[in-house]
């Protein structure tokens, strides 16, 4: 790679010119609309292709820096904004695969490929050239005439340099390049552990009567996994839509013991340890920030959000929390009364929880998911999801066969507005495998910006872990993963209805704090009974969803509102904890978890297990510091969606409010400023815990 990178510059051009001729990662798609040719993309085009792009993305870097003419907005700030297009066509391609299709070679590949990366994007801020010519364009800042966005744009170019070090002593930066650097691979490191132990835990059951409690779509999957892997009887991994069911249904309590502390041990100890991780990523993240001139991570990180400080956000958690424990005490003494009425004997642990919680929900509401799944066909589902988007925002989806995609289970949408101008790429990836991780996600493998006057519309991805078809069975999903597709679709809006000139203020490149404000919005609709009626039909009988079961799903929104709000307040808490230290804990990552958590405890702890090893948000996945922002939107979604409320839910008057006041204006303006150019105001707190029912 070093060699790569000190070729002359005319050999430079020739390796450059023969690689891009010869990848497809590298030379323009001839499929429709360009999209990434996944169809000739492998392993072995990867890693040339970064090199390649690396190489390329230096010379334009350093075209910028060396220009001899005056330095102005468009020869320094717009230049840099569109320059390593190739690099970033690569990385968003390879490192959005590497979540959701990766195997053994691509993440060594990746682990390979970010001392180069890092060594890359430290060249470009600590250039100092560079950063003189960014520093003199922003110093006569006042007498551009320049317009908002490129106004942002400036302003944020100028922040990134100084927060990245630029202005760091000669013998300062090279330690910070080092550490990000080894952050970033720290990180690789974390999720692959995570991954590899999610896949490496498997429950053969072999005896039928173990089976005991489990719904028969619960069995049919486990039966479907067991034969695909070539075993007898049935298989239950920690797949989400494998091991929820497991512990909510399962008659068997040894199993579900069993089955939990498999889940809730990923990464403590063994092959896929990630304690000693844990501890680097916290030494290297307080060194950063110190250089930085910063006390810890958080300081550092919350500065651009809407929260601005750590001392903000402690507020706001402990806030919610002193309002929210009382009600989830209640919630676990109410199921511990009705477990104890049905003959359960001694105090609830957390692999009893989601069991009895199932059972009083059933009772209580004559509803569980069972009951609700055949209403809840995927493929139905989904086009009721576009059906939402075409009556808010007039958007309409036609699947393109022709595309090429990275998986057979990928679905591609092309995106139309009510002109038929087109909007975006859509691919929806909804099925669990080993090859990607848990949970769900919404990316993009291009992002919305405009260049020499053409316009480039996104390709956005959706990515969950639903559950599979089984024989004749479609994929029937339960109400939370309709909640679920609702909440990553309304990221994919983020991105599909992006519109601006520079991809760094557009989509979702905003706050960490405000980017799920237009995702939670949405969940808001699941609950809502004009909208369940429109498609919630049986998927054999054709009946449409009675009336009883919608008001069934109302009356029980809030069922555990207290224990739910508890539980998200803990991730909260314990990552600012880890990342408000100023040193090092000594205490173990277990003890260190369970101190943080112990005020606020509503079920028993059990001893050597804790989240923090597995907790990816904050470790690997960009989240750190920064997992209050989950209920930091609530708060703004609340307010927002009582606006609907008001108007109508299908209101396109709000909704085109909505779109062209937060949707469609990434960062372009603060975040505060977009929320009261689209509400009139600041948002209500009140608002979310009036939804939540946490008031008395």
């Amino acid at each position: 790679m070093k060699k790569t990178l000190l070729l002359s510059l005319a050999a430079m051009t020739m390796f450059i010119s023969c690689t891009m001729n010869n990848n497809p990662l590298l030379t323009k798609s001839t499929n429709q609309y360009g999209a990434p040719a996944f169809d000739k993309i492998k392993n072995e085009h990867y890693k040339p292709a970064f090199e390649a792009a690396i190489a390329s993305a230096k010379a334009e870097i350093q075209a910028i820096a060396s220009d001899t003419t005056a330095p102005t907005f468009q020869n320094t700030i717009e230049a840099l904004e569109y320059s390593g297009a190739d690099l970033n066509n690569v990385a968003q391609i390879f490192y959005n695969l590497n979540e959701c299709c990766t195997n053994e070679e691509m993440q060594q590949i990746a682990e390979e490929i970010a001392p180069a990366m890092t060594e890359y994007q430290m060249s470009v801020v600590m250039n100092p050239q560079l950063f003189a010519r960014v520093k003199a364009v922003y110093d006569q800042r006042e007498s551009l005439d320049l317009n908002q966005e490129q106004a942002k744009l400036l302003e944020k170019s100028y922040k990134s340099f100084v927060k990245s070090g630029a202005n760091l002593p000669e013998d300062k930066k090279a330690e910070y390049a080092k550490i990000q650097e080894e952050l970033s691979i720290l990180g690789l490191t974390f999720g692959k552990n995570v991954l590899a132990a999610t896949n490496a835990y498997t429950l053969n059951i072999k005896d039928e009567a173990d089976l005991e409690g489990l719904p028969q779509y619960v069995r049919d999957m486990a039966a479907a996994e067991a034969q695909a892997r070539g075993v007898e009887g049935w298989v239950f991994t920690l797949n989400q839509p494998s091991y929820s069911p497991f512990i909510k249904y399962s008659a068997k309590r040894e199993l579900r013991e069993e089955m939990w502390k498999a889940y809730n041990s990923k990464c403590i100890g063994g092959e896929f340890d990630n304690n000693d991780v844990i501890k680097k990523v916290i030494d290297l993240s307080i060194k950063d920030a110190n250089i930085m001139g910063y006390k810890n991570y958080a300081e550092a990180a919350l500065e651009d959000r809407m929260a601005k400080t750590p001392e903000t956000v402690d507020a706001f958690l402990k806030d919610l929390m002193e309002k929210s424990l009382p009600f989830a005490k209640k919630d676990v003494a109410e199921i511990q009364a009705y477990a104890d009425e049905n003959g359960f004997e001694g105090k609830l642990m957390p692999w009893d929880f989601s069991y009895w919680s199932e059972k009083y929900q059933t009772e209580k509401y004559s509803i569980n998911e069972e009951l609700l799944k055949p209403y809840f066909e995927l493929n139905a589902t989904r086009d009721a999801v576009f059906g939402l988007a075409n009556t808010l925002y007039g958007l309409s989806f036609t699947k393109n066969d022709d595309i090429p995609v990275y998986h057979k289970d990928v679905e591609v949408y092309e995106v139309t507005d009510e002109s038929g101008k087109f909007m975006a790429l859509l691919y929806m990836d909804f099925f669990p495998r080993e090859s990607k991780r848990g949970g769900a996600w919404m990316t993009s493998f291009k992002s919305q910006y405009t260049q020499n006057g053409v316009e480039e519309r996104p390709f956005i991805q959706v990515v969950t872990n639903f559950t599979k078809p089984t024989g004749d069975t479609p994929a029937l999903i339960t109400f939370y993963e309709v909640t679920t597709l609702l909440h990553e679709f309304g990221h994919a809006l983020h991105g599909i209805l992006a519109e601006g000139t520079y991809a760094s203020l557009t989509g979702t490149s905003v706050a960490r704090d405000f980017v799920e404000l237009p995702s939670q919005i949405m969940e808001n609709w699941a609950y809502e009974p004009e909208y369940l009626q429109s498609f919630a039909k049986h998927y054999q009988t054709g009946e449409v969803i009675p009336q009883d079961l919608i008001d069934k799903i109302v009356a029980s929104k809030n069922f555990l509102a207290g224990y739910s709000s508890v539980r998200q307040l803990n991730f909260g808490l314990t990552d600012m904890a880890w990342y408000e230290l100023t040193e090092v804990t000594e205490k173990s990552v277990v003890e260190f978890e369970q101190d943080v958590l112990k005020p606020y405890e509503i079920l028993p702890s059990v001893e050597g297990i804790v989240f923090s090893p597995s907790f990816t948000h904050i470790f690997a996945g960009g989240y750190s510091a920064g997992y209050y922002s989950y209920k930091w939107a609530e708060v703004l979604e609340a307010d927002a969606f009582s606006l609907f409320k008001e108007k109508g839910i299908f209101n396109k008057e709000v909704a085109e409010s909505f779109r062209k006041n937060i949707l469609s204006r990434g960062s372009i303006e603060d975040a505060d400023v977009l929320y009261r150019n689209f509400r009139g105001r600041d948002p209500q707190p009140e608002a979310l815990l009036v939804k939540l029912g946490l008031v008395e």
